[in-house]
C-alpha cells in the first residue's frame, strides 16, 4: 500500500447546495465539485478513500416509497442504505473517471457497497433518537407503532415521525476486500451514508437492521482498518471554533488529541447534532492509530493540506 493513504468523509448535504437544487443532476455537478478537490489530492500523490452521507438522499427515497405505498411495496431502511451507496457512489465514480481522463491519470474507481455490523445490544436500540422519513398524524403513527413496530415521537407539534437507533460500527465487513483494492491502485468509495447496519447473530450470520450508523464514525474505523495517515471530514464550514456563534467564538488552526477531548467533554463549544460528532470521530481515529485530521469544507481541501486554512488535529 501506498504510505500516502487519507480517508475523505464527504457530507450527504454538500451534494445539494440549496432547496432549489436537488435533483439528480444537480447533485451530480456538486459531486463533480467534489471529485475536483479528491483529484488534486490524488495528482500530489494520495491514495484516496472516499466516505460519504446520505441523509437527504435516503429521505427522498423514503417519501417516494410513502407516496407510492398504494400500489408498490415500501423500501425497508437498510435496502435504502444500499440504493444510496450505489447511486451517490456512480456519481462518485463516473466524475472521477472523465476527471482521470481529461488530466491523463491512469487511475480507476470503485463502489464497494458496505456492510458495517453494529452491535445486537448496543443501548441506542433501546433508545432511538435518529428521526427518519415524513411526518405523519397520530392515527397513522399510531398503525405504524401497532403493525410495524416502529418508535413513533411527537415533534414540537409537527406531527409524529419515525425514530430508529444510532448505534456505534463495529466492524467493516467488506474490509478485506476494500484493502485489497486500495493495494490494486483503486480509488475506493465506501461505507456510504456509515454503512448499510447489519448484526450478527450466534452462528455469524449477517441480517440489515434499521438504523443508522454516523457516517463520520463508520469513515473513522474504516481509516483505522486500513491503515489510513489521515482523515479528513469534509464539511460546511472552512475551520472549527470554539463557542460557534458566540460573541467569543475563537477559530481553531491546529489543535491535539489531547485538547480535542477536553474540548469536547465541556460540552459548550460543538454542537450535538452537527460538529460534536465530527470531533469525536476525529478522536476515535486518533486514538486508534492514526497519525491527522482536518476538518475543512471541500473547496478548501486543497489550501488546508497545504496549512494555509482547515483545523488540524493531531495525536501530540
Amino acid at each position: 500500500m501506498s504510505k500516502k493513504i487519507a480517508v475523505v468523509a464527504i457530507g450527504g448535504n454538500s451534494l445539494i447546495k440549496d432547496k432549489m437544487h436537488q435533483t439528480v443532476r444537480d447533485q451530480y455537478i456538486a459531486a463533480k465539485e467534489t471529485c475536483d478537490h479528491i483529484v488534486s489530492m490524488i495528482k500530489d500523490g494520495w491514495d484516496v478513500v472516499i466516505g460519504h452521507g446520505n441523509g437527504p438522499q435516503v429521505g427522498f427515497i423514503l417519501r417516494r416509497s410513502e407516496l407510492a405505498a398504494h400500489e408498490l411495496h415500501e423500501v425497508p431502511l437498510d435496502v435504502c442504505g444500499a440504493d444510496t451507496q450505489g447511486a451517490i457512489g456512480y456519481a462518485l465514480q463516473q466524475n472521477l473517471y472523465n476527471e482521470f481522463r481529461q488530466f491523463g491519470i491512469n487511475r480507476h474507481a470503485v463502489t464497494v457497497v458496505t456492510q458495517v455490523e453494529v452491535s445486537a445490544d448496543d443501548p441506542a436500540f433501546k433508545n432511538p433518537t435518529k428521526p427518519i422519513g415524513s411526518f405523519m398524524d397520530e392515527t397513522e403513527a399510531k398503525r405504524r407503532r401497532e403493525q410495524e413496530g416502529w418508535t413513533m415521537v411527537e415533534d414540537a407539534g409537527r406531527g409524529w415521525r419515525r425514530v430508529v437507533a444510532s448505534p456505534v460500527p463495529v466492524r467493516i465487513v467488506e474490509e478485506e476486500a476494500i484493502k485489497s483494492l486500495i493495494a490494486a491502485g483503486f480509488v475506493v468509495i465506501s461505507a456510504g451514508g456509515g454503512g448499510i447496519p447489519v448484526v450478527a447473530d450466534k452462528n455469524g450470520l449477517l441480517q440489515g437492521v434499521a438504523a443508522v450508523i454516523d457516517k463520520d464514525y463508520a469513515a473513522a474505523l474504516l481509516g483505522t482498518v486500513i491503515g489510513a495517515n489521515l482523515f479528513i471530514v469534509s464539511t460546511a464550514i472552512e475551520k472549527v471554533a470554539l463557542n460557534f456563534g458566540k460573541p467569543n467564538q475563537v477559530w481553531l488552526d491546529r489543535i491535539t488529541l489531547a485538547q480535542a477531548k477536553e474540548y469536547l467533554a465541556e460540552g459548550v463549544h460543538f454542537a450535538k447534532g452537527s460538529m460534536a460528532p465530527k470531533i469525536q470521530a476525529v478522536i476515535n481515529f486518533l486514538e486508534h492509530g492514526g497519525e491527522e485530521a482536518l476538518i475543512t469544507n471541500p473547496e478548501n481541501i486543497e489550501q488546508a493540506l497545504v496549512g494555509k486554512t482547515g483545523t488540524w488535529i493531531v495525536r501530540s
